[in-house]
């Protein structure tokens, strides 16, 4: 299966858009008192709160990562089609 120049370019962005965004939701997270056992950021150990968004955020960029490296070689493919 070849993608369009289109959908290779849209993959390619909901890559970037994945990386741009779930690291600053990391810090967010890790700012939060709720994630950490004492209450006080970085005090104590993580919390349930803490690991299940540390997941979250772990599969969210390893699935845009994906996504965008589909969207490059998808890229890369119709511009040998087209050449």
């Amino acid at each position: 299966m070849v993608l369009s120049r289109g959908w290779s370019l849209f993959l390619v962005g909901v890559g970037v858009w994945t990386w741009v965004i779930w690291p600053r939701f990391a810090v967010a997270i890790w700012n939060d008192p709720r994630a950490w056992s004492a209450g006080a950021v970085g005090a104590g150990t993580p919390t349930g709160f803490g690991w299940v968004h540390a997941l979250l955020i772990a599969a969210s960029l390893a699935i845009g990562t994906t996504v965008g490296v589909l969207g490059v070689r998808g890229w890369r493919s119709a511009r040998r089609l087209h050449a």
